[in-house]
């Protein structure tokens, strides 16, 4: 399955194809384990299939989330400083009304 046929199906129709394919691994594996395992290619392509739909998924969970603008280093020292000169404030005039 290639990655351009998984971007077109929907995200519910994706997640329980996802889980039918874990499934799908599960019995390879108890195949290997037992040696009956006809075409141990499929292992691998199993296991990449899952990674592609998971990968896939993830992408559009990060899609629907808002984005939020990063701040830059001298906005974050700014507001620290601003936070710090409050506090410090604050307990001035608590010790002044002692």
């Amino acid at each position: 399955m290639t990655a351009k046929e998984i971007r077109e199906k929907e995200t519910d129709h994706l997640k329980d194809e996802l889980v039918e394919k874990r499934k799908h691994l599960f019995d390879l594996r108890s195949q290997a384990v037992t040696e009956k395992l006809e075409d141990p290619s499929q292992l691998r392509k199993t296991k990449k299939d899952i990674a592609r739909m998971e990968t896939i998924l993830a992408q559009r969970a990060t899609e629907q989330q808002p984005h939020h603008k990063k701040k830059s280093k001298a906005t974050r020292r700014s507001q620290q400083q601003t936070a710090a000169n409050a506090a410090g404030a604050t307990a001035a005039a608590a010790g002044a009304t002692k």
